[in-house]
């Protein structure tokens, strides 16, 4: 199955790429129309097959049983393909990233957010929304995905003399691309231009109140997306976007917004040594003994490094705290899977359903 010229040219404004992975899983499928989810509601899908052609589908039965794994569903930003005469989905087409978090709570379940993305917008605020260690969360988990990082100070406007360089030494040696906008000026937002070419799909993420969804709009050119002020007191928003959303942008590119996330727990699949910390990994290679606990043991690199200023106490702090959280997930993870083994042996795998021809 391969998309008509048509089709092709309408996706294509909507971030498709034609990569190997995607085409081969194409070939085993007959007929049927490609959508990307725009949106996910629970009583079903919005997709779009066009930038000015969005309506609601409805999900696999597989989808809606309780046993269904969160990320074998799909979520916006993910390609699917739909029956031929019927906004019904049958397939879901392969990911070439998937940006997820682990759910709150110790159920352990893994909660996307956004697929098929190739950048990452996160979000502060140099306000009191400003936090170096929550920023490393959410580099952890963008790095994770695949995805390129792309950091985000808003609020530039009422706070002109912040300067966060130093705060976050770490992330600026491992060059991470920092920008400083007022996200209510478009001239200003013009900076984030480059990552928002045709065929790029960037997600927007961060607390609430960090400005995503002001940002959205001034870089729309018209007020699409609810705003609130934040409190005074904190700085935290009010949540006043609730659904992720995809949207076709004027500069070329589509854009995930989505509402702000409080928690950021590791889903146990994070590499820490790939995961904005190879400053510290760098330096726990130069120790004198592998095993090196950075504490007391002699010719530690790390300790030197601390000793100095060149590392940040902090830092090393959220790094330790983080490696144990992604230890504990992925023990957690495990531990829920093996549970659950015996229970999905006892069931027939479904047959797979083959679309008939025609459009």
């Amino acid at each position: 199955m391969q998309p008509t010229p048509d089709a092709h040219h309408h996706l294509l404004a909507l971030g498709w790429r034609d990569d190997a992975q995607t085409l081969a899983a194409l070939a085993g499928l007959a007929a049927g129309r490609i959508a990307r989810v725009s949106a996910q509601h629970r009583s079903g899908y919005i997709v779009a097959t066009a930038i000015a052609r969005e309506f609601p589908v409805q999900p696999p039965a597989a989808w809606t049983r309780r046993d269904c794994a969160p990320e074998r569903r799909a979520v916006v930003g993910d390609w699917v393909v739909l029956e031929p005469g019927r906004d019904q989905i049958v397939a879901l087409l392969p990911r070439r990233s998937l940006l997820q978090r682990a759910a709150a709570g110790e159920s352990y379940r893994r909660q996307p957010i956004a697929a098929n993305v190739d950048t990452v917008f996160v979000v502060s605020g140099l306000d009191l929304d400003f936090n170096p260690r929550r920023i490393e969360r959410y580099l952890m988990l963008v790095r994770a995905c695949g995805a390129q990082p792309v950091l985000v100070l808003t609020k530039f406007d009422r706070h002109p003399d912040a300067d966060p360089t130093a705060a976050l030494a770490g992330i600026v040696a491992l060059g991470v691309a920092i920008v400083r906008v007022n996200a209510m000026d478009a001239a200003s937002v013009a900076v984030l231009h480059p990552w928002l070419r045709p065929g790029c799909s960037v997600a927007l993420v961060g607390s609430s109140g960090a400005g995503k969804s002001t940002l959205t709009n001034t870089l729309l050119g018209v007020e699409k997306m609810k705003t609130a002020a934040v409190r005074a007191h904190d700085a935290r928003g009010r949540h006043t976007t609730t659904h992720r959303a995809l949207l076709a942008l004027p500069q070329g590119g589509v854009l995930i917004d989505s509402p702000g996330m409080r928690q950021l727990k590791p889903t146990g699949e994070e590499d820490l040594e790939r995961s904005g910390f190879e400053d510290i990994q760098a330096l726990a290679l130069q120790c004198r003994f592998r095993d090196c606990a950075h504490g007391a043991e002699p010719g530690c690199a790390v300790r030197a490094a601390l000793d100095t200023g060149a590392l940040d106490p902090a830092r090393l702090a959220n790094y330790r705290k983080l490696g144990e959280e992604v230890a504990a997930a992925a023990q957690g993870f495990a531990s829920k899977q093996t549970r659950l083994a015996p229970a999905r042996a006892g069931k027939r795998a479904p047959a797979t359903r083959r679309m008939p021809p025609g459009h």
